[in-house]
């Protein structure tokens, strides 16, 4: 609706009116509430019916359980009858009567359509009802269902954004986790860091993770922060399950379940002692645990010690869903620290390897080939068997012996046995306990550590053993040293010979001394390489593993990626392509067209007819189910590889390419017409719709996708003009009017220049003796070829081109100057105001400086707006005009009755007066029940109660006249009294 104060010509301006009247009755108070604005209603319905003991009854959706969400005012509890004829009400859709406790009344149910709501009240036994309502109250009723339905409406919008506010939230905690845990932060530092995500979904001052060893059967604060008893635990510190016996904490790890509730509660509950060392007892305690694989990992704590704290059940979901995300951020950071621990001590490891290798080269210098044996790849056996060989080159070394100890078992080991006597003598590479060779020389010679030479009873001497024990061959000379390392005997090596002529001497024993750490050295070695190989295959493993886990979040990162991408580019109801997507692929085949001349494609641009009227009467849930099957639908007309994209709300576009033009366009857009035009199934419901469909045909002409798009839009409102459900091609004709268009939008900026628009005045009168107490303003365009406009011819292309605004300010700016050259009573006049000068908070402020300008009272200026501008930024709307009206200049509601005529805008914004649409007046006719009469009576007796003045507009003949003053209605405006005239014909209008 065009709502500036020029609006009204396309109706012919034969009803153009402005509010106006008599002076202000007195301010009207704006409710503050929703309830305080439901009290007045049920009062007003009283005051206008007199119906007592009223009730309003409405549901505003349902709750998580699926149970519907009701509410009342007043509040007072309904009694089972009260309900039960509710219920009766609704369920017949029509008024319900029963008798009321007290004589000679009657309880009524009046539900309201599409609002599920009910208004409950008393009535006098003579009402009427339910047959025969009183005058008025059916459209009254009308009204508050508006109002009903417009709060199920707003309940049902807050509770959707709301969902959508949780859910981001959540989706936002949860990468924020996962960024911690792959962050460089210490671990007390990030699960700080948690718990102030965690504080950002709940109440979470404090707060406790703990991780539980099932083998160990220990608990393990990994976080703890409490206001109360900030120092009850230690964090990292493994405690005993056996201490945390009566824990709540431990009972949610013990039963793998979630408890909520005051701790004192649960305590008795679980049969748990007091809180004792595990701090105070708190108002409301929450605790989840934390599961992987089947198993309990720990548990999240959160508690309050506020009594205006506390946790419910949708907490305890958001917690333990939380919960698993904190585990799996601990378990990669855990093994994050855990794989840095084995590559330092792995490093360590090898870097003293390395250390003694070089020094084993230094030291091997003098018997390399022992060196390199010790280097080989040699097993054990032949490595030693080896080594023999090169001591026998070095020294008498038939008889050899090699011997390692085990101080921790107390045990030996033989690893190398050569004998020519007793070559059987010892079993190799068993453990043998040291309790077993007591009194041996071999044992003898571990204990004692250092080197001992001679003959055999010397040497048991030298020992401490018994003299006359001696084990195997009995031999001439013996030679034996310790192998030690680090001032640990950690064995020994005999060598001994059975020829009397072969004695041993100190050369070899330096010899064999040298020889042992060697030996001990290449032991050392082998085992370090046997260990390493070991580590090195484990590490591979782990790393294999860590690798597999980087590739899959790799995997699923791209997922996301490809995802997100998706999203972007594609409609997140249907599925559907958007209009970015079908942009590229538009521009794509314009370059196509521009290389080749003889390719060929097509835009086909559709809305659904009437679509509104499906999202208003069934709901716009409802409406989404229907654009998806339309989605669906419109994809099965079309071939694989052409795009069928949704614009946004009910708008549609496809693009064909490789296609016999115009014939296959029309033959698809024939098609759509079909398939849309069958029932679709919502909900139980049978729903029917219809498509208006405009074509652009690829030409040379286009250069970018938004000009053949325009075109396709603009032939889609062409087959809407011709009775929808149609189609249109867009052609030269077509193209000709966008041409005037822009040849009117273009005239309407050099119009702006030359301050082409100007003023004319329709007089508003007082009905009884047709005195003129003020006047319109409307708006003109003296065209310089076409003569006088009325703003039907160009107002809708100004308010689309954004240069209504300036049109308005020149407006307002000649009326004031018109007004101050008029000496005499002129009364006031009224200046319609767009819905675009409203978004501005300097409206009020402009509009007081214009009238100061030329020094004008502000009470010879009134401004009108229609109902759209209290729509489109309602506080703002109400901001301006209460500073207005603070500083004299009032506001007139235009066009009542035919927008939302919701009370709320009359109790909420300080209008002045009403102005009755044309349409109302026009269809006033004496005896027809059917007629206008009751809106046009309803609309004066409320503004009367409200203290406004009321303006019928379009009054065109006496009897319309006289039927308005037997209403009730004292002020109008029409042809009747006068057309629009300017300003230069005022004084001869009045005098004649």
């Amino acid at each position: 609706m065009a709502s500036t104060f020029h609006g009204k010509s396309q109706r012919g301006e034969s009803g153009v009116a402005a509010g106006g009247g008599a002076a202000r009755a007195g301010v009207v108070h704006a409710p503050e509430s929703a309830s305080e604005l439901d009290d007045m209603v049920l009062r007003l319905a009283g005051m206008l019916f007199g119906c007592e003991e009223g009730r309003l009854v409405w549901v505003s959706g349902l709750s998580p359980d699926g149970e519907p969400v009701r509410h009342q005012w007043p509040t007072t509890p309904l009694s089972r009858a009260e309900w039960t004829l509710i219920a009766e009400a609704r369920r017949l859709r029509a008024c319900v009567v029963r008798p009321a406790g007290r004589q000679g009344w009657l309880l009524a149910a009046h539900p309201f359509e599409h609002a599920q709501a009910v208004m409950l009240a008393e009535w006098p036994e003579d009402s009427g009802l339910p047959d025969t309502p009183p005058a008025g109250l059916t459209e009254f009723l009308s009204l508050l269902a508006l109002r009903m339905r417009v709060e199920v409406e707003l309940g049902a919008a807050r509770r959707a954004a709301g969902r959508m506010e949780k859910a981001a939230k959540l989706q936002s905690a949860f990468y924020l986790i996962a960024d911690l845990a792959s962050s460089e932060l210490d671990m007390q530092e990030m699960l700080r860091r948690v718990q102030a995500v965690v504080k950002g979904l709940l109440y979470a001052d404090n707060f406790s993770i703990s991780l539980y060893n099932p083998e160990r059967d220990t608990l393990r604060f990994m976080y703890f922060s409490d206001g109360k008893s900030p120092t009850a635990f230690n964090v990292g510190t493994e405690i005993p399950g056996s201490r945390l016996a009566n824990s709540l904490t431990m009972a949610v790890i013990r039963q793998g379940r979630s408890l909520q509730g005051p701790s004192r509660c649960l305590r008795e509950l679980l049969g748990l002692e007091g809180a004792g060392e595990f701090g105070p007892e708190s108002v409301d305690w929450l605790g989840v645990p934390m599961i992987a694989e089947g198993r309990v990992q720990g548990a999240v704590v959160v508690q309050s010690y506020d009594p205006g704290q506390r946790y419910t059940d949708a907490d305890q979901a958001l917690l333990a869903f939380v919960a698993q995300h904190i585990l799996t951020a601990l378990e990669r950071r855990q093994a994050h620290d855990e794989l840095e621990r084995r590559v330092e001590e792995r490093t360590q490891a090898l870097t003293q390897e390395v250390r003694e290798r070089q020094r084993g080269e230094r030291l091997q210098t003098a018997l390399f080939q022992i060196a390199d044996l010790a280097s080989s790849e040699l097993d054990m056996a032949e490595m030693l068997r080896c080594i023999h060989d090169v001591v026998r080159g070095l020294m008498y070394a038939r008889n050899l012996l090699i011997v390692l100890h085990n101080d921790e078992r107390d045990t030996l080991r033989f690893i190398y046995h050569a004998d020519e006597m007793d070559p059987d003598l010892v079993a190799i590479d068993v453990d043998v306990p040291a309790e077993t060779m007591r009194d041996t020389m071999t044992l003898g010679l571990v204990r004692h550590g250092r080197p001992v030479m001679g003959p055999p009873a010397r040497v048991t001497a030298q020992l401490g053993i018994p003299e006359g024990v001696y084990v195997g061959a009995m031999a001439e000379d013996v030679l034996g040293v310790p192998m030690v390392s680090e001032g640990i005997v950690r064995g020994a090596i005999l060598v001994q010979s059975y020829d009397p002529a072969v004695h041993f001497e100190a050369d070899d024993r330096a010899l064999l001394t040298y020889v042992s750490q060697h030996i001990l050295t290449a032991l050392d070695r082998k085992q370090a390489q046997a260990d390493l190989e070991r580590r090195v295959e484990s590490r591979t493993r782990e790393l294999a593993a860590v690798v597999g886990e980087l590739r899959a979040q790799i995997r699923e990162r791209e997922r996301v990626e490809q995802q997100l991408m998706h999203e972007t580019r594609h409609d997140s109801l249907t599925g559907l392509p958007n209009r970015g997507f079908l942009y590229d692929a538009l521009d794509r085949a314009i370059a196509r067209r521009q290389r080749n001349p003889d390719h060929s494609f097509a835009v086909l641009f559709l809305d659904l007819d009437r679509f509104k009227v499906i999202n208003d009467s069934v709901g716009h849930h409802a409406g989404d189910k229907v654009l998806k099957q339309a989605g669906t639908r419109l994809a099965a007309c079309v071939r694989p590889f052409d795009v069928v994209a949704r614009l946004g709300g009910d708008e549609f576009a496809m693009l064909l390419e490789d296609v016999n033009l115009p014939e296959e366009a029309c033959h698809l857009a024939q098609r759509v017409i079909q398939s849309l035009g069958a029932p679709m199934y919502i909900d139980g419901k049978e729903l029917f719709t219809s498509a208006s469909i405009g074509i652009a045909l690829g030409h040379e002409r286009y250069q970018r996708a938004e000009e053949m798009l325009r075109d396709a839009d603009v032939a889609m409102y062409r087959a809407k003009a011709h009775g929808r459900r149609r189609f249109e091609i867009f052609d030269e004709r077509l193209h000709g009017e966008a041409l005037e268009l822009l040849e009117l939008e273009s005239d309407l900026r050099r119009a702006i220049r030359r301050s082409e628009f100007v003023p004319y005045f329709q007089p508003i009168v007082r009905l009884r003796d047709r005195h003129v107490v003020g006047y319109e303003a409307l708006l003109r365009w003296r065209h310089p070829s076409r003569g006088v406009l009325t703003p039907g011819a160009f107002l809708e292309v100004a308010e689309e081109s954004g240069s209504v605004e300036q049109i308005d300010w020149q407006m307002f700016e000649k009326t004031c100057r018109m007004v101050q050259r008029q000496h005499e009573d002129v009364g006031y006049v009224t200046i319609n105001v767009s819905p675009r000068h409203f978004r501005s908070p300097v409206l009020a402020d402009q509009v007081l400086r214009m009238l100061d300008a030329h020094d004008l009272p502000h009470d010879r200026i009134r401004l009108e707006l229609t109902e759209g501008a209290l729509l489109d930024n309602p506080d703002q709307v109400l901001t301006t005009l209460e500073v207005l009206r603070d500083a004299g200049v009032v506001a007139a509601l235009d066009d009542f009755g035919t927008g939302y005529s919701s009370l709320s805008y009359l109790h909420r914004f300080p209008l002045h007066s009403l102005k009755i649409d044309r349409s109302f007046v026009t269809a006033l006719r004496r005896g027809e029940e059917a007629g206008s009469e009751a809106v046009v009576r309803a609309v004066v007796v409320m503004a009367e109660t409200l203290g406004m003045d009321v303006i019928a507009e379009g009054i065109e003949t006496g009897e319309q006249c006289d039927y308005l003053l037997e209403i009730g209605c004292e002020l109008g405006q029409g042809f009747l009294f006068s057309p629009a005239r300017p300003a230069s014909e005022w004084a001869a209008w009045r005098a004649h």
